[in-house]
């Protein structure tokens, strides 16, 4: 008799569906049974409203949470930034698959890099932190942009673009890489992936979370073989960071976790991890910005400490007083 097939509970859009193909994939190598795709509905994907006004915090994955709970889907796929950073006492992050590229892309016409945009350039952009750093980096380098808040899947973006409607719009280059077929997207347009020293990503950004309730112990063991244990030290570290501002995930923070190795090439040895974090007002004018290094994280509470540890001092230099949004 053959097994019932695993519900993966996705939203509808097309990479929410391309990221959960990835994941039914490896579950369906990893298991041998069947995994079908259920598209859920949430509030983040109806409201038209910015994110900043509706919260950001959870509007993507309170349906598919309610869903799981309900017994209508097995396990769940999100993006891991759009997960709170609380833990849901009913489910369990069972898996973060390895990342894809954590970085930003701006997508310009003609080449365009973001070093190069015209006098007056109107950059799209929803996101508070991509804001607070492009205005930052712009009056550091004596550029003149605007950021235009859009809302919108990755082709309607685009389109703005294509269209002359703005000079440019940034996106996650995770984004791109996982719907594929970015050439046929992007026809003449160009994505310049914005280095981190000039835009820092969300905390999570390029991570998937596999979410299942906490009482199908049997999955959550299943779903345990995608983890990638440096993904998860390095989005943990990344995550309480986020937590110990008490922001959401639309505040103006960003963040990234990364290994350094010790030797060139491949006698690499990885010997610690660097956690750089950045909070700043949407108008670039003030910005809290600090890193901090240490041992490669062995469990969570060592990667949870590392991201409290830079909060910490972020708060100190006065990081509290520049977040729009505070976690209630």
């Amino acid at each position: 008799m053959t097994e019932r097939a695993l519900r993966l509970g996705t939203r509808r859009s097309k990479l929410a569906m391309a990221q959960s193909g990835h994941v039914a994939d490896a579950v369906r190598q990893l298991t041998g049974r069947p995994v079908e795709l259920v598209e859920i509905t949430t509030y983040g994907d109806t409201s038209r409203e910015h994110l900043a006004q509706i919260g950001g915090t959870g509007v993507f994955v309170a349906a598919l949470r309610d869903a799981l709970l309900a017994g209508e889907v097995d396990f769940a796929v999100h993006s891991l930034k759009d997960l709170p950073t609380a833990r849901h006492p009913g489910l369990v992050l069972a898996a973060t698959p390895p990342r894809e590229d954590p970085r930003d892309v701006l997508i310009a016409a003609g080449g365009v890099t973001l070093d190069r945009l015209p006098a007056g350039a109107r950059v799209g952009t929803g996101s508070p932190r991509r804001m607070a750093q492009l205005h930052a980096y712009a009056r550091s380098h004596g550029l003149d942009l605007t950021c235009v808040p859009i809302r919108g899947n990755v082709d309607t973006r685009v389109d703005y673009v294509r269209r002359g409607e703005l000079d440019a719009v940034v996106l996650a280059a995770a984004g791109l890489n996982r719907i594929g077929g970015t050439e046929e997207l992007l026809g003449s347009l160009h994505a310049d992936p914005l280095p981190v020293d000039a835009v820092l990503p969300a905390p999570g950004q390029g991570a998937l979370a596999v979410e299942c309730p906490a009482s199908n112990t049997d999955l959550v063991a299943t779903l345990s073989a995608l983890d990638d244990p440096v993904t998860r030290a390095a989005v943990t570290a990344e995550r309480s960071l986020l937590a110990a501002l008490e922001a959401g995930c639309s505040a103006p923070v960003g963040a990234l976790a990364d290994i350094l190795a010790d030797g060139p090439g491949h006698g690499q040895v990885v010997t610690e991890m660097r956690l750089r974090g950045i909070v700043g007002t949407t108008d670039g004018s003030t910005l809290v910005q600090l890193s901090t290094t240490g041992p490669v994280p062995t469990s969570h509470d060592e990667a949870a400490a590392l991201g409290r540890e830079l909060a910490d001092e972020m708060l100190a230099k006065g990081a509290a007083g520049l977040m729009g949004e505070r976690a209630l």
